[in-house]
């Protein structure tokens, strides 16, 4: 079995060694810009992972790796034009440095790169290969509609949320484990289970992330804090805050949402000090470790020698404990 580090160091080399800065310079080098932003590419390395516990070649799943890390930053590149986001992994995106024209363009041939590699695969496993990309592409799309649907909803609730972060987050993470047992040649059954393993870890996942954008640290977390507050975004922890404050709680909730000359810094931190006193905090954490667990007590069913699974789960909890 291959460990982690070793995985991350193939895709590392993969990524170094592929020529990305090609002409026109203006359209390839915000691509190269994104890709050198670095991130853990927890995506690439669920391919491999998930390709090596299942007895496969991960030579055979490098360039779909890419593929998937591609495509990802891809959405984060459109993602953060929608946010109107300044910050990405601590650093200017790529419409702040540039303009938003150019973000687009970007991320549109990225989209592209992306099915490039995708479809570097075994030729008897294309068809299954792009049927799951294609498919977890399209839904990314929807639940990027709908979380731009919850800015006008009035009422947004917990089971919405869900289903939301599902399509926009999880089917990626679920897809990368796929993906690894399809290009193994892995069974159906176990390509779909670990796919559900994968839709609970990635639930976790963007739980995590809205905790962090309320609790978490500027200079870990890459993003600045408070970024969903300052545009009201509709996360599980707003969701929540608003079902359990009572009276006055609910009227300040209220006037730090709506009140425009409220400043960005007062907004934020009354914001999180009124989840703190609902207990937001701890909710989301129990949330988190409760999707977590499901996605443990699905990888217990392939009864696997505890070595063969010892990297996957060393990487979920770093998932799980993960402060960027």
């Amino acid at each position: 079995m291959h460990s982690l580090e070793s995985l991350h160091n193939r895709i590392g080399e993969a990524f170094s060694s592929t020529m990305f800065d090609q002409e026109p310079f203006q359209l390839y080098q915000p691509i190269v810009y994104t890709l050198d932003l670095g991130g853990k590419r927890l995506r690439p390395v669920l391919v491999l992972m998930s390709c090596d516990i299942f007895g496969g070649e991960i030579e055979t799943a490098v360039y779909p790796a890419m593929g998937v890390e591609i495509f990802h930053n891809f959405t984060l590149l459109h993602d953060d034009i929608m946010d109107n986001a300044p910050l990405r992994r601590g650093n200017a995106t790529v419409h702040q440095k540039w303009d938003t024209n150019t973000a687009i363009l970007s991320g549109d041939t990225m989209f592209v790169i992306a099915y490039e590699h995708v479809a570097k695969t075994d030729p008897l496993l294309l068809p299954q290969v792009l049927n799951l990309f294609n498919d977890t592409a399209r839904k990314v799309c929807e639940g990027q509609q709908f979380d731009m649907n919850f800015e006008t909803q009035p009422n947004v609730t917990i089971p919405d949320y869900m289903t939301m972060i599902r399509l926009k987050t999880a089917v990626l993470i679920a897809c990368s484990l796929k993906l690894g047992a399809v290009l193994a040649h892995a069974g159906e059954a176990d390509a779909e289970k670990i796919y559900d393993l994968g839709i609970e870890l990635g639930l976790a996942f963007q739980l995590q992330d809205d905790y962090l954008d309320a609790f978490g640290e500027t200079s870990k977390f890459g993003k600045a804090i408070g970024g969903d507050i300052a545009t009201n975004k509709k996360t599980f922890l707003f969701i929540k805050a608003f079902e359990l404050a009572k009276d006055n709680t609910l009227v300040k909730l209220t006037d730090f949402y709506s009140d425009k000359e409220i400043t960005l810094t007062e907004k934020i931190a009354g914001i999180i000090k009124i989840y703190r006193k609902l207990n937001i905090d701890k909710i989301t954490r129990l949330e988190i470790e409760r999707h977590h667990g499901k996605a443990m007590e699905i990888l217990k069913t392939f009864h696997f020698e505890p070595a063969k699974t010892r990297e996957m789960v060393g990487l979920m909890q770093e998932m799980l404990g993960r402060e960027r």
